[in-house]
């Protein structure tokens, strides 16, 4: 049996249903094999949105999403969802490969990727993005290093893993009798779940039962574990109110008695002050980046006043960013199942809390008649048509910070967006990969700049069959930089006819200037088997960071990113 055949019995074996990705290079032996395969090919227009797909596949399911391509392209344009899958803890399996063309690689070599004279180092840059990458250079070592990299996609904290596939050896037989041996997929990929010790369990329990205003900060750990009634078991033990990070949104959902909102620069003032005002903090799953902690605001969380109870799969990040009281090294949801039943206290402060923090999702622009369209009313409509089967993604820049604040998730994992390493060009593709893997009605959300980049999706719900809603908040420009400064070059875009671009992939499409026509244009593409292209033109003129920015994020002097 040739490598190419016995590799894909390899990821049949370990249930694979998608393979992302796009042919070229010696990775085509690979797709030739598919086609006799249950396995699904999902082949987008490019690298870019492919790496997406399988990015927002890991982050959905918790397996590892499969990225395929070739090397070149693969560590070029594929490297943002490997990036995104990097920060943001998804798993993945790349399968990519070097364009070595044997003997002729080392002269004058074309797209050869293997680092030698005159080529590229494809595997130096797999080294920077992946969590690990092999390199085999014969039938077995491919097969037994396919097999690693499912098992370390998963293993720990989740992230990309590659394969560099060698030409010679997809093609070459494998050996009957191989020595060292090959295992089967079963035993080599299989991973153990590690949590907390009892010493620390009992000491993060004695906090929570003595707090007078415990807090919970749920970050994207909770998703990444499907911690979702561990996280609410908690609060009800311990009469907590829950607060979550950005990539945290929607691991409760944000109708929860228990649920205050987002924290962070751009985040909810209600979220944020509870934060401040809690004498002990159980962050889950978040590592507290700058813009989760207002930048380092003094005033925000403070590790000599407050009990700081840190739970996260990976020991390094357990007090990384400020002195943990607690370490809870383990997966979230056995972390938060064992707190769970462990103790018990109650005040009846937290649902008051969270119910007074719950009045930042509105403000008198969600209900605006204003032509043109505020970014609030805007978001204020797309809430109305998301329920507990609707998966919103979110791209990176002003759109994010809209919703983050005014769409109030009705459910559990009803949110998720670009913020591992936050590229623009996120929310399509993903917003189509998550239509593909659960069925769900999605809603993709981006600005001009960040759909134009990967509106190429758009056809490949099309041709997929995914019935998408793509919401285009249009302000003509890079608002969130332009907002720094309008002198910036660059910063205003020609103005795209969106609609004609839909239709040219044959899809819907529909101009929206009127507040009024919002809510009947997402129902009617809702309902719609046809993908659809919504292009929303919001005000330019409303600043994102003065009407959002918290009182903490004002104190370091504002605007960061």
């Amino acid at each position: 049996m040739r490598t190419a055949e016995r590799l894909v019995e390899t990821l049949e074996a370990v249930d694979v249903e998608f393979v992302f990705g796009y042919p070229g290079g010696r990775i085509i032996e690979l797709f030739e094999e598919l086609s006799d395969s249950h396995i699904d090919v999902i082949r987008p227009r490019d690298e870019r949105e492919a790496s997406v797909m399988a990015e927002m596949y890991g982050r959905l399911t918790g397996r590892p999403g499969v990225l395929a391509g070739q090397g070149p392209w693969i560590g070029s344009i594929g490297a943002i969802g490997q990036m995104e899958a990097r920060l943001g803890s998804s798993p993945m399996v790349v399968l990519t490969e070097s364009s070595e063309r044997g003997e002729y690689s080392t002269l004058a070599p074309y797209q050869q990727a293997r680092g030698d004279y005159g080529g590229l180092d494809l595997s130096s840059i797999l080294d920077g993005i992946t969590k690990e990458h092999w390199s085999p250079r014969t039938p077995v070592e491919t097969l037994r290093s396919v097999q690693l990299a499912f098992k370390h996609a998963v293993a720990g904290r989740p992230g990309p893993t590659a394969v560099v596939l060698d030409g010679d050896a997809v093609t070459d037989e494998v050996p009957d009798d191989p020595l060292p041996s090959l295992w089967d997929e079963s035993a080599q990929t299989r991973t153990w779940t590690t949590q907390p010790t009892d010493r620390d369990i009992t000491a993060a329990v004695e906090a929570l039962e003595s707090a007078s205003k415990p807090v919970a900060i749920a970050g994207n750990g909770v998703h990444a574990s499907g911690a979702y009634e561990e996280l609410e078991a908690v609060a009800n033990a311990y009469d907590a109110v829950v607060t979550t990070s950005y990539l945290g949104k929607s691991t409760i959902a944000e109708t929860n008695d228990y649920a205050a909102g987002v924290i962070g620069s751009f985040g909810h003032e209600g979220a944020n002050r509870i934060v401040s005002e809690a004498d002990v903090l159980l962050v889950v799953g978040c590592r507290l980046n700058p813009m989760d902690t207002n930048w380092q605001s003094s005033s925000f969380i403070r590790p000599d006043e407050q009990t700081i109870i840190h739970a996260d799969i990976d020991a390094r990040n357990t007090g990384w960013v400020y002195p943990a009281d607690v370490g809870l090294v383990g997966d979230a949801r056995e972390t938060l199942s064992r707190l769970a039943v462990s103790g018990t206290r109650s005040s009846g402060w937290a649902t008051e809390r969270a119910s007074e923090a719950r009045a930042d999702f509105d403000a008198p622009e969600c209900s605006s008649d204003a032509i043109p369209i505020t970014p609030q009313r805007a978001v204020t409509a797309i809430e109305s048509v998301v329920d507990s089967g609707t998966i919103v993604t979110a791209d990176s820049g002003n759109n994010r910070f809209w919703l983050l604040n005014y769409l109030q998730t009705p459910s559990k994992r009803t949110y998720f967006g670009s913020g591992g390493v936050g590229g623009m060009g996120w929310a399509a593709p993903a917003a189509v990969s998550a239509a593909l893997i659960t069925g769900a009605n999605t809603v993709a959300v981006a600005g001009d700049g960040g759909f134009a980049m990967t509106m190429t999706a758009v056809e490949t719900a099309v041709e997929y069959g995914a019935a998408t809603t793509f919401v285009v908040l249009n302000d003509t420009g890079l608002g969130m930089v332009r907002q720094m400064d309008e002198s910036i070059p660059g910063v205003t875009f020609h103005d795209t006819d969106f609609v004609r671009v839909a239709e040219g992939f044959g899809a819907r499409g529909t101009r929206i200037e009127e507040p009024a026509a919002l809510e009947p244009a997402l129902r009617e593409a809702k309902q719609s088997d046809q993908p659809t292209v919504l292009d929303v033109r919001i005000d330019p003129d409303i600043d994102m960071s003065e009407t959002l920015q918290s009182s903490f994020y004002a104190e370091v002097g504002g605007l960061h990113e």
